[in-house]
Parts: structure tokens; C-alpha cells; sequence
């Protein structure tokens, strides 16, 4: 398979992904926001800096959607004792009830697709996706050894 066939691939695959998880999460929840409640509940609190790189969004519009979270009652904010220029952000107990139901559908939308394929292939699909993710990015440093 080339790269062009794995993109159109991938793509079908990541469309069909979105349209599931926007359906069945709406309107409480979005697939950024479960996101969100996954690192904050995994890390116990998150500060907002944090959370922006697994977003691949900006600062400004991670601040808008805990805005919206806020006021969905789905985290809470508070400013750091020791330093009120931080903010730490943790999950409600709607938040964790949610957060669970997102990985349901989540999980539930991947269970359905890996159907198709045997127990074996699915290992195999596994084993390959991981080797994807631990492959060297194309414009990281290269770091020699001995340096």
C-alpha cells in the first residue's frame, strides 16, 4: 500500500470516526472536551498550558472551550494558592459520569469497525499503529549519539 492509498485510508476512517463521535456525544459533549476530561482526570488536575498541545489548538481557544466546559458543569477552575497566575483545572463528578460515556461511544465505534477483521489482524493492526507512533516524526532534531 502506497502512502496516497493509506491517506484516502485514513481519511475515510478519521471522517467517519468524527460524524460518529459528534453524533452520539452531542449535545453535552464533544470529542475535544472528552479529551480534556481523559488528561485532567488521568493527571488529577491539569493547568491549561498542558492541555493545549494534545488539542493542537491555541491557547486562546483551549481557554474558550473550558469556558464552555465551565459552564456545562463539566470541570471546575481554580486559581493556585501559591501562585494565582496559575490555573489548575479538575473534573466534576458530570464530568467523570461523561467522560465515561464518551469512551464508551469511542470505544464502542472502534469495537464495531476492528469487527470486520480477525482477533489475529487485529494484534497485527496494533503491532503496525504502534510502530506508526513510535517512528520518528519527519522535521524532529536528529540527535547523534555521544552528543
Amino acid at each position: 500500500m502506497n502512502a496516497f492509498e493509506f491517506s484516502k485510508i485514513w481519511h475515510k476512517l478519521y471522517k467517519d470516526y468524527k460524524i460518529h463521535m459528534d453524533s452520539k456525544l452531542s449535545p453535552s459533549l464533544t470529542d475535544a472536551q472528552l479529551t480534556v476530561l481523559e488528561l485532567v482526570e488521568e493527571r488529577g488536575a491539569a493547568k491549561p498550558s498542558d492541555l493545549a498541545p494534545h488539542l493542537a489548538t491555541s491557547p486562546a481557544a483551549v481557554t474558550m472551550l473550558l469556558d464552555r466546559m465551565e459552564r456545562g458543569g463539566l470541570i471546575h477552575r481554580d486559581r493556585d494558592g501559591a501562585d494565582r497566575r496559575i490555573v489548575w483545572v479538575s473534573i466534576t463528578d458530570l464530568g467523570r459520569n461523561e467522560m465515561n460515556r464518551g469512551m464508551k461511544v469511542r470505544s464502542d465505534f472502534f469495537a464495531e469497525a476492528l469487527d470486520h477483521i480477525s482477533a489475529h489482524n487485529q494484534q497485527l493492526l496494533l503491532y503496525l499503529m504502534g510502530k506508526l507512533v513510535a517512528a520518528p516524526a519527519a522535521d524532529a532534531p536528529v540527535v547523534e549519539a555521544g552528543r
